[in-house]
């Protein structure tokens, strides 16, 4: 078998992109066909990220999260740091105008599916991750630092002294027929 240099294939990422029209038809925005695979990572990750509360995933702000950043990398829309602030409200202005349906329906199918399947299996697996033995023990060693430090603190401000007056105190109490009214710790 030839073998074939791959330099002489001349191959090209894909940069199509599809224009579409929004609002009454007066503008069209440009939907790129396809999207280099660093920046889907980068779409799927920020998408988890951002979507996760207490420790789990709201699926409701999965699909806010995940059109939002595709409205952010597929099109030639900008926008401003400030208009960008409030993500919730920028969604619903965006939906209920049918610019999120317009840019993903000028995506190509397989683009979109495969962005959306990846979301949903990367958070399944670290749902599923985060269930196990191993990350359990691995949260415990995060926290191992910090726990070590609080612990150190605490045994740095303890002060003898008054530890002796509670030993004084309860000698005191014991002589005085008092047992009963302190209360006593079991080693």
């Amino acid at each position: 078998m030839a073998k074939i240099s791959f330099a002489s294939l001349k191959l090209k990422a894909n940069d199509a992109v599809k224009e579409v029209p929004i609002l009454d038809g007066s503008i069209k925005l440009e939907v790129k066909q396809y999207l280099p695979i660093e920046d889907k990572n980068d779409i799927v990750q920020i998408t988890l990220q951002k979507a996760e509360e207490n420790g789990i995933y709201n699926d409701l702000l999965l699909e806010m999260y995940l059109s939002l950043n595709i409205i952010y990398l597929y099109t030639n829309l900008s926008f401003t740091d400030k208009q960008r602030e409030n993500e919730a409200k920028l969604y619903d202005l965006l939906e209920s105008s049918g610019i999120i349906t317009a840019v993903i329906g000028a995506m190509p199918e397989e683009e979109y599916n495969k962005l959306y399947d990846m979301v949903q299996i990367t958070k399944n697996d670290i749902m599923t991750y985060k269930n196990t033995a191993g990350a359990v023990l691995q949260s415990v060693i995060q926290d191992l630092p910090r726990n070590a430090a609080a612990a150190k603190e605490i045994i740095d401000s303890f002060n003898p002294d008054n530890f002796k007056q509670v030993q004084a105190m309860t000698s005191m109490a014991a002589a005085a027929g008092m047992n009963n009214a302190i209360p006593q710790t079991q080693a």
